[in-house]
């Protein structure tokens, strides 16, 4: 089985970059096998030390893309080869690492929206999808139509930020059940209702409403000014396709608001238990509680609340269930329902490498969320690797990203799903394309010894 892939993707010189010198490399290939990547500073580059002028991976890049590919080339290769599996219903991720103005964003969501060749790797996917979506809802006597879901948050240090819900914010939490929930803040409705809802899935009938609420969203992705690049992002960008039809989103929505009836209605025989207790007792003169013999304990009182919680319980369980029915019903004549796209945008990950001096010039919160941001792509990388490796232990719990990405790890095989290390050929840039391709090679060495 074809592990996870790791690839590389050389950007070309910027404009304000042209007549610079570019980094020296050499690749290695051998047939069926991951290619190895030779990397060296050119010679005029004094900056650079000389124990850190040249540097050369393992085995460990399944592809590697030149500066004059552009998105179509990347998406033909490494996403589309891919879309039969979600059409079969099952889950597959994408990431885009490395420094920032190295390329991530270009290639995973892209800046020009009118011309297919130039799509990110999301916007692509999802006009591919729409279109074979399209076709089959054609076909489809059942009346059953077919759309695309998407949620779209970004990750900055112990929250997530709902970007199609206004850019609210919401906590990542771990339930008793084991599962990560991203849930917004808490909303007090009428009758005492209380409402937590979850990153908002916005329904998408055709490809131009979802490339619309796409541009909505990215219009509230947080960047910010530092000294590595004038756009760089402070956050870890998630952006999420799932195959869905109006009536599974309604069904989850129902889960939703009568989880939102039982809060008020649980916390009512809390209160009620607590109190018919409290009543049954007395101070005597030293001030010890002791029972009451004019009060004995309404059990009827007790009883009445906590059945009416088990009412609102059992509703919750229908409503649960309910969606669980309309999946499997929908499943049963399209498979490729709840199918699923992930891509995620990571931070730059140029943070906190004095000893090549990049960074040194940040302020103290630029090196809060640098350091925030190290502790997230560590831990994504040895997830990669844990999972790889098939060790035992699996470290999701070490950062809010890979908590938040649990789940899409565990519905998804390895062998589909991809990093893409986007890195710079100017030689100015050669630390941290050198750093970027040594994360690759941790990365790509583990999943090379999969079966």
């Amino acid at each position: 089985m074809q592990p996870f892939r790791v690839l590389a993707r050389w950007r070309p010189l910027s404009s304000d970059e042209a007549g610079q010198a570019e980094i020296q490399r050499e690749y290695t290939h051998q047939d069926s096998h991951p290619s190895s990547i030779s990397i060296a500073a050119p010679l005029q580059s004094q900056s650079i030390p000389s124990r850190d002028r040249s540097w050369q991976s393992g085995p460990s890049f399944t592809e590697i893309f030149e500066a004059d590919d552009n998105n179509k080339t990347v998406f033909d290769a490494v996403v589309a080869p891919i879309l039969p599996r979600v059409l079969e219903g099952q889950s597959c991720n994408f990431f885009a690492y490395g420094h920032s103005g190295s390329g991530k964003s270009h290639t995973i969501i892209g800046y020009d929206y009118e011309h297919p060749d130039e799509f990110g790797l999301c916007l692509a996917a999802a006009r591919s999808l729409h279109e074979t979506l399209e076709k089959m809802n054609a076909a489809d006597t059942s009346g059953t139509q077919l759309g695309l879901g998407i949620r779209m948050y970004e990750l900055r240090k112990n929250s997530a930020f709902d970007l199609l819900n206004g850019r609210c914010e919401c906590f990542v939490r771990e339930g008793a059940d084991g599962r990560v929930n991203i849930r917004g803040q808490t909303e007090m409705l009428e009758d005492g209702k209380v409402r937590v809802r979850p990153i908002v899935t916005k329904a998408c009938c055709n490809f131009e409403d979802l490339r619309r609420e796409l541009q909505v969203g990215l219009k509230l992705r947080a960047t910010g000014t530092s000294s590595i690049h004038d756009q760089s992002s402070r956050t870890h960008a998630v952006l999420e396709l799932e195959i869905v039809t109006k009536a599974l989103l309604g069904a989850r929505d129902a889960v939703v608001e009568r989880q939102s009836e039982l809060v008020p209605v649980g916390k009512r025989a809390t209160d009620v238990y607590i109190e018919e207790h409290m009543r049954t007792l007395m101070q005597d003169a030293d001030g010890k509680y002791i029972p009451n013999p004019d009060r004995p304990l309404n059990q009827e009182a007790i009883d009445a609340a906590e059945a009416e919680k088990l009412e609102f319980e059992a509703r919750v369980k229908k409503a649960e269930e309910n969606e669980e029915e309309v999946f499997k019903t929908t499943a049963h004549h399209h498979p490729c329902i709840g199918g699923k796209l992930v891509f995620v945008d990571l931070a730059g990950s140029e943070y906190y490498d004095n000893k090549n001096g990049i960074g040194s010039k940040q302020t103290s919160q630029e090196k809060q969320e640098g350091r925030q941001i190290n502790t997230d792509l560590l831990a994504l990388k040895e997830v990669v690797r844990a999972r790889a490796l098939n060790q035992a232990r699996i470290p999701f719990r070490s950062s809010p990203l890979t908590m938040v990405l649990r789940q899409h790890f565990q519905l998804s095989k390895d062998s589909y799903s991809a990093m893409i290390l986007t890195v710079s050929p100017s030689a100015e840039q050669f630390a941290a394309t050198m750093n970027t391709l040594k994360y690759g090679n941790l990365v790509g060495a583990a999943t090379g010894k999969q079966g």
